[in-house]
């Protein structure tokens, strides 16, 4: 797993339609249930990961932008280097967008939430997370924040084919952690 970034995210609570009872709030790396603290891509202050090197840099952002983020979850990632195509049923290398840098500062503690499936039909920013955004979770045996236990897990579970044709695109595997905001 390589070190890929923070991002601070408005954690949701389970949305009705997810017939998940073990679920209580929703810890994806999409935005699409728990929203980024901002629509952030247009500042360009982002990672080649599409997300952030420092907790610094997002509250740098939020404040030259005045975006309140003190309800905001600090997250750190960890990216797998291959992505699952779904299609070729391979693993493939991936790399940062080489037009930003990538220059991750890890943090000093930090706490593993589990790991979170993520589609990249762009292969650009996190786009859907199929667990939360496509009720996976109600088929497929998650923790309190929707995400798998293990990395084996989401290996296996891509590789078996139980993601197939929830979101279009290759699949990224990322470890999900809480951090304390400096």
């Amino acid at each position: 797993m390589i070190p890929a970034g923070y991002m601070a995210k408005h954690v949701a609570a389970r949305p009705d339609g997810l017939k998940a009872n073990q679920v209580k709030d929703i810890y994806s790396v999409s935005n699409c249930i728990s929203d980024d603290f901002a629509d952030y891509i247009n500042f360009w202050k982002h990672n080649g990961y599409w997300l952030f090197d420092s907790p610094e840099i997002i509250r740098s952002v939020a404040k030259e932008h005045s975006i309140d983020i003190i309800n905001a979850r600090l997250f750190f990632y960890e990216i797998y280097e291959y992505e699952y195509d779904e299609d070729e049923k391979s693993w493939n290398p991936f790399v940062p967008e080489s037009s930003f840098e990538t220059h991750v500062i890890q943090p000093v503690t930090k706490k593993l939430e589990g790991y979170d499936v993520v589609s990249f039909y762009v292969h650009t920013s996190p786009e859907c997370s199929p667990l939360s955004c496509n009720s996976l979770a109600s088929e497929i045996e998650t923790n309190e924040h929707c995400l798998l236990p293990t990395f084996e897990k989401a290996k296996d579970l891509l590789e078996q084919g139980k993601f197939a044709n929830s979101e279009p695109g290759s699949y990224r595997i990322f470890a999900v952690y809480s951090v304390q905001w400096p």
